[in-house]
């Protein structure tokens, strides 16, 4: 334990995804050893993608606009969506460069443990965007794990009825692992297996 400031700062930083103890420690003491004019620019950025990031209002994913440049693109196939927990799973989907379509993010994945429901997703959202007849297939990229699959489930019964193609990712994926973590071959070719759903 150190006192005052810097141990504000190590525990600051442990509150990070991916930080423990240890690493907060390394990244406390990277900071005080850099440039002061480095601390700064990196403290400057924090506070304004806070201040200028906010998310898309037709498809919930991270932007400086109002909408994002893949909603407004109209090069996008506006007849396919993709279904995705996160702003990330839209970078990695990306980078594919697999998928022509458009995306929709929840903002998350069903789980009971952390009290996450389905009301607390943008499942709302995502039946307002299916109601106006433009969309003919819903992928749903979903994670490969507990939540991933229970939010996958409840989008099959939520959507089925509707009468739109839904799909879902094929196998290729690892099961438990994250879509910001598969390489580009093995998620494009989920994305070509695909397969109807009900």
């Amino acid at each position: 334990m150190y006192d005052g400031v810097i141990q504000d700062l190590i525990d600051e930083l442990g509150q990070l995804p991916g930080i423990g103890p240890k690493s907060a420690q390394r990244i406390a003491f990277h900071l005080l050893d850099a440039d002061p004019d480095d601390v700064r620019r990196f403290a400057a950025v924090l506070v304004d993608v806070k201040a200028r990031v906010h998310f898309c209002a037709i498809c919930g994913n991270v932007t400086e606009l109002p909408e994002c440049r893949i909603c407004t693109d109209p090069r996008r196939d506006a007849t396919v969506l993709c279904v995705v927990e996160e702003s990330k799973d839209v970078v990695a989907i990306e980078r594919t460069r697999e998928f022509r379509g458009r995306y929709h993010v929840l903002g998350g994945a069903i789980s009971p443990i952390a009290g996450i429901g389905p009301d607390q997703l943008r499942i709302k959202q995502l039946l307002q965007r299916l109601g106006d007849s433009t969309i003919e297939e819903v992928i749903l990229a979903t994670d490969p794990n507990l939540e991933g699959e229970a939010t996958a489930t409840y989008l099959i019964r939520m959507l089925t009825p509707l009468g739109l193609r839904v799909t879902k990712l094929a196998s290729g994926l690892p099961v438990g692992g994250d879509l910001e973590y598969a390489d580009e071959l093995t998620l494009g070719r989920a994305f070509e297996g695909r397969h109807a759903i009900g």
